[in-house]
């Protein structure tokens, strides 16, 4: 049984901790081979699921210790059709894992059970095509037929609502969003950004959300921006405009350079997890709505802890 999916706890004031870069974390810091920068299949094998077990607990504490909520993310980004396929992951296999990613974090919350905090579990879409080029552009039709088997199967399972994150234009999102709506799922939708604060097809943040909400009635709960160094949106984020009130997430690189530039590096960028702290400070110092804050790439458990240290 759901137990927040009709009234989602982080729409308070209330600050809920997530997790980090858990790609890049368990690719560059723990030595995981992940073909296809997929975590998913780990969920196949005792010893990966182990590993994710252990990754999302360590988490946790951070929020248990810092006596807030906190928001579990399924392990299932890249867990759709098109890159199921490339991994050897056909439709039945797919529902298969999306659930066991479920069922993870349902055992991962039971341990914290006794904090007395809410820890909603979201089921986490990627984008069908690259998470930092726009090279395979749907209509919003398009793109809620592809979504929605995934969608329906979370929706499904015991998550609490459905998260995309590192989208790049506007029209997925929007698919993504009346699928979820078709499928009774609260829905969050997170863009990516580059350098100068637009989405990697052009658009603004501004316009993006705009577009969205215009086309889905507002039917996302909330947006957030990932994969995106603070550096790189906090001059577009207008204080006084209608449409950063929409904005209560964010998931940021740790690193400040350009998409070209991380997809073209061969070590890991970790950045400073102090100051990546206190750039989140600063942001809810501007914009207090901002109430989900976990990490992207590069980052890892140091740089929550660290956002609990310097926003609670």
């Amino acid at each position: 049984m759901t137990r927040f999916r009709d009234a989602l706890p982080q729409l308070g004031p209330i600050v809920f901790l997530t997790d980090c870069g858990l790609e890049t974390d368990l690719l560059f810091n723990q030595g995981v081979d992940l073909p296809q920068f997929a975590a998913f299949p780990l969920l196949n094998d005792s010893e990966g699921t182990d590993r994710l077990r252990r990754y999302f607990a360590a988490h946790a504490a951070v929020a248990a210790q810092a006596n807030v909520g906190f928001l579990l993310e399924a392990a299932t980004w890249r867990a759709n059709a098109d890159w199921g396929a490339l991994l050897g992951f056909d439709e039945q296999a797919l529902d298969e894992v999306n659930r066991k990613a479920v069922e993870l974090l349902v055992d991962v919350r039971d341990e914290f059970a006794d904090t007395g905090h809410p820890y909603p579990i979201s089921g986490c879409l990627g984008p069908r095509g690259d998470a930092y080029r726009p090279d395979q552009l749907m209509t919003f039709d398009e793109a809620g037929t592809y979504h929605r088997a995934q969608i329906e199967t979370l929706a499904d399972t015991e998550a609490d609502l459905i998260s995309a994150l590192t989208l790049t234009y506007a029209a997925e999102a929007t698919g993504i969003a009346l699928a979820a709506r078709d499928a009774g799922m609260p829905v969050v939708l997170s863009f990516t950004v580059e350098t100068d604060g637009n989405l990697p097809d052009g658009t603004t943040l501004a316009d993006a959300i705009q577009s969205v909400d215009d086309a889905t009635e507002a039917y996302p709960a909330y947006y957030m921006i990932n994969c995106a160094h603070p550096s790189h949106f906090a001059t577009v984020l207008d204080r006084d405009a209608t449409w950063t009130t929409r904005i209560r997430g964010l998931r940021a690189n740790a690193s400040s350079k350009s998409h070209v530039e991380l997809d073209d590096a061969t070590e890991l960028d970790s950045g400073d997890p102090i100051s990546f702290g206190q750039d989140y400070a600063e942001m809810r110092s501007h914009f207090p709505n901002l109430t989900v804050l976990g990490g992207c790439c590069g980052t890892d458990l140091r740089h929550i802890q660290q956002v609990a240290t310097a926003c609670l």
